[in-house]
Formats: C-alpha cells, structure tokens, sequence
C-alpha cells in the first residue's frame, strides 16, 4: 500500500511532537511526505498537482497539529482549492471514490480534557467531524484517527513511542481499524 502524509505543521521547526512524527515516517519506503507550509510558502496552491498526487496513493493521511479545535488555515485552504466540485464531489465527481483518509493530529492537552465535561468539553473525535465530513463528501472512506495526547509536555521517549504507534496506525489494514 502506498501512503501519501500531507504534513500542516505552520512552525514545524518548533514542533517536537510533529517532527519525531515526521522523523519515524522517514524510515518506511512506502511512505511519502508533502510538506504543505514547505510547499507553498505563496499559499499559491497547485491544484492540478495535488490533485494527481491524490490519484497516485492508495492512502491519504493529514498530519496536523490540533489549531483551535481545528486543522492549520493552510491545509484548510488546500481542501477548498483541491477537493473541487466535478473532481471530488457532485456530479462525475469521483476521484477519490474508495481512497482511505486517516487524520492524525497531535494535542497539547491530555485525552482526558477531551471528553464531556472536560477542558474542551468534547472528544476529539466530536471537533474532527467537519473534516471527516469533508472526506465522505468527496467519497473517500474515512478511517479511524491517530491522536497524540500531551504531545507538547512528552519527553524524548514518549514522543519516540508515539511516533512508532503513530506508523502503526497509518500502515494497518482497515480491518484493525475499524472493530
């Protein structure tokens, strides 16, 4: 299978979480990494190009830290100028029929202030539901999410653990990811 991880970090220089990610995914051949803020630092997407690399993968993975209960402005921008009317969606819209997505965030705050009545009073899974939406809409199956919990407070160690957890997760079957 390969698999195509749209990276959205606006700061990846500072992210320790997002780039002991990145760094583990280096070590597998059939991964490729796109860099969206190294890519276009204009804002100036290239839709035609996203659009064939989309084609090219089996697996799509948006790698993100969690910004305002939300994905980075950039890779919002690129889902508006990439998944367009006729190509993803509508009519003969289509492309990304059957294409798996798998979201993969990192979190400053631990699992559990994700949860009614905690810090953000919802679950992650609740404040990602506009992006899954936006991937059923284009036709592509969505798979479960990958977290990382207390990213920004882990050491060397346990960001080294998620990283290796986190390539677990992109590489498995739909089938262990979906109970």
């Amino acid at each position: 299978m390969r698999i195509l991880v749209i990276l959205a970090h606006p700061d990846l220089e500072k992210s320790r979480a997002n780039r002991a990610l990145l760094r583990e995914l280096q070590h597998h051949a059939n991964i490729a990494v796109r860099d969206l803020y190294r890519e276009y630092p204009s804002w100036r997407i290239d839709v035609v190009k996203e659009q064939q690399l989309l084609l090219s993968f089996d697996r799509i993975v948006f790698q993100f830290p969690f910004y305002w209960y939300s994905c980075p402005p950039l890779l919002k921008k690129w889902f508006d100028d990439v998944l367009t009317y006729g190509w993803a969606y509508g009519p003969e819209g289509n492309h990304l029929k059957g294409k798996e997505f798998i979201l993969a965030t990192t979190t400053g705050g631990p699992e559990n202030g994700y949860r009614a009545g905690g810090d953000n009073w919802f679950t992650i899974s609740e404040f990602l539901k506009p992006i899954q939406r936006t991937i059923t809409k284009c036709n592509g199956r969505f798979l479960p999410s990958f977290v990382a919990y207390s990213a920004s407070q882990g050491d060397d160690a346990f960001l080294s653990q998620e990283a290796k957890r986190y390539v677990e997760h992109i590489q498995s079957s739909p089938t262990l990811l979906v109970h």
